[in-house]
């Protein structure tokens, strides 16, 4: 039987990837830990606190944080903070 797969959002409109729910999940969770004990959290430093979180992650875990993040931003759970510099993301309020 195969896997149950998720079809992520884009906050852009495009169309998102397809990838399976438990991968979903476990980055997803990841990156809502992250995020709620940092509070503000820069882009560049989520891929590292979550393989921090997932040790034994199978499969590329920084193309799989960017479309879950992304995912998150066109569901309105997170979102960016605007200004200059590096991207920042926080929980949406």
């Amino acid at each position: 039987m195969a896997e149950e797969r998720i079809r992520c959002l884009h906050p852009g409109g495009k169309q998102g990837v397809n990838i399976l729910r438990s991968k979903y999940d476990a980055v997803r969770g990841a990156i809502l830990q992250v995020v709620e004990e940092e509070g503000v959290m820069y882009w560049s430093d989520l891929t590292d606190r979550c393989a921090a979180l997932l040790p034994d992650f199978e499969g590329s875990l920084g193309w799989y944080v960017i479309s879950v993040k992304l995912d998150l931003e066109a569901r309105g759970v997170v979102e960016r903070l605007p200004g200059s510099g590096k991207q920042r993301i926080q929980l949406r309020r």
